[in-house]
């Protein structure tokens, strides 16, 4: 058990901060398709770069590090309570030497664990076969991508696509409008599994294990395959793009699966995953414990096209460089779409601090300052010193209850995430003059490089996720998306998309 536990830190490492050749290939595809100097090109190059920095590193490619699922198929006999056991402590390990984030929380309390253990976490699931070995497969969905994912029940009505019915061309319809509703708050260009069927739970289980087969293999299923095809050159016409930020790409992959149901039941559930897809496996030794092989590591094909550089991807829009405090005469200058890099001290802020905030005073002055929506990893050294090891943005939406009130009452200028806000943070930003910023979301390591010191932290209680850590930064880049002009470029797209879904109105499938 000691070689199997340290060949599962070894499996959980390498699944938090490199990506499998096949996902690698879709996402050098998709860089050599988007046009030079577009918004979408540069969140891809800058992809390309953290991929490439937290292979390096040996950190997380995202701060958000999932909720780890491991599927399991063991020979008979195996001890699978030893195996689970093994499975923890290296999950607890890999969480104390920074390869994952601490994100198993308290649903009643919200405390934090620390480790990442607890009811429900990490997820296990055991299956026996009478093969000679146990094949160990693992996938990090971090909760950005998770809250996208989606279910169905048909008969039913859907925005653009009008009735979907319980039929081949019904199922169709719901995987476009899961592509449509998702935009870019899973961190598209992202990758789809659909389960066909079962019931409510079983379905989105089904839809889950999509994730875990090659991106370029074929369906066994002839219908499922050329639905899947469809389904990804027609994802890829609706403008979405990396980030939301409109582009060629949406999707990078589709993988559908279909099981028995009841008669009174049709179900199609959709689980998203964002281009940080972080998912391998490897084939152990029963006996010594060992890794005999990895499961997604063949060769890497060379993609037709070269992938745009980072000098080639430069964006062609305007590029602004802030210090703070920020003012509002120089907010007021800002446009959607301008590149704004910021210099000196932001504080990071979730779901937690906002609540917070809404009934407390801060422990700092926030006039003039930038929140960055992020829940950093965070190791502690010896020297009792916290350095950042992983720092890209989180889903801004969920504050959208509270940013508003907030801008209006402590004055902050900007506001930093990813997939953008509502409307009624869109009318905050204009009457107190302030701007969104959208950062590449994933790109942690790139981020976390912009960090130069953490001068220090409150509310450590919330959880290192949810504290509110004070960052001294240089050089951070995001792109303007809702200005105090009243824009959003998140509601054009969204706008956009719509139009070009109802396209696909009319049926396909017989």
């Amino acid at each position: 058990m000691q070689s199997f536990e340290q060949s599962m830190l070894t499996l959980i490492t390498d699944t938090s901060t490199q990506l499998s050749p096949d996902v690698r290939v879709a996402i050098d595809k998709a860089t050599a398709q988007e046009d030079s100097g577009t918004r979408a090109a540069l969140a891809l190059a800058r992809i390309t770069e953290n991929i490439q920095m937290a292979e390096e590193k040996v950190s997380p490619i995202c701060q958000d590090t999932g909720m780890p699922t491991f599927i399991l198929h063991v020979p008979i006999g195996a001890n699978q309570l030893e195996m689970e056991k093994a499975i923890k402590n290296a999950i607890a390990t890999a969480t104390k030497q920074g390869k994952l984030r601490s994100n198993s929380v308290d649903s009643l309390t919200g405390a934090n664990t620390g480790d990442n253990l607890g009811p429900g976490t990490p997820v296990i699931h055991f299956h026996q076969w009478e093969k000679d070995y146990i094949d160990v497969r693992l996938i990090l969905k971090g909760g950005g991508c998770e809250n996208k994912n989606i279910q169905y029940s048909l008969p039913t009505e859907l925005e653009g696509l009008g009735r979907a019915g319980r039929d081949l061309d019904g199922i169709r319809k719901c995987i476009l409008h899961s592509i449509y509703q998702a935009q870019g708050q899973g961190c598209s260009a992202g990758f789809i599994g659909v389960g066909i069927g079962g019931d409510r739970t079983t379905g989105y289980e089904l839809a889950k294990q999509q994730l875990f087969r090659h991106v370029d293999d074929v369906n066994p299923i002839e219908d499922l395959a050329k639905l899947e095809e469809y389904i990804l050159e027609k994802g890829n016409t609706l403008g979405i793009g990396t980030m939301g930020f409109g582009g060629n790409t949406t999707l990078l992959g589709c993988k559908i699966g279909v099981m028995n149901r009841l008669p009174a039941s049709f179900f199609v559930s959709v689980a998203y995953n964002c281009w940080a897809f972080r998912r391998q496996g490897v084939a152990i030794n029963p006996t010594t414990g060992e890794i005999q092989n990895w499961l997604y590591k063949e060769e890497r094909p060379k993609v037709e096209g070269k992938p745009k550089t980072q000098e080639e991807s430069k964006s062609s829009n305007r590029q602004v460089v802030l210090t703070t405090p920020i003012t509002e005469e120089q907010i007021r200058d800002l446009k959607v779409g301008d590149v704004v890099v910021i210099n000196g001290l932001i504080h990071t802020g979730r779901d937690a601090l906002h609540k917070y905030l809404m009934d407390h005073d801060s422990p700092v002055d926030l006039e003039g300052s930038v929140i960055y929506h992020c829940g950093p990893v965070m190791l502690k050294d010896e020297e009792g010193k916290w350095h950042v090891k992983a720092a890209g943005p989180t889903t801004s939406i969920r504050e959208e209850p509270y940013q508003s009130d907030i801008i209006k009452k402590f004055g902050m200028k900007v506001v930093i995430g990813k997939g953008g806000m509502g409307a009624k943070t869109l009318q905050g930003l204009q009457e107190h003059g302030a701007v969104y910023l959208n950062a590449i979301g994933g790109a942690a390591q790139y981020y976390a490089e912009c960090i130069k010191d953490v001068e220090g932290v409150d509310f450590l209680n919330f959880g290192v996720p949810e504290a509110m850590w004070h960052l001294n930064v240089e050089n951070f880049a995001a792109i303007v998306t809702m200005d105090s002009h009243g824009n959003s470029l998140h509601a054009d797209v969204d706008k956009t998309s719509l139009e070009k879904l109802a396209q696909y109105k009319e049926p396909v499938f017989k």
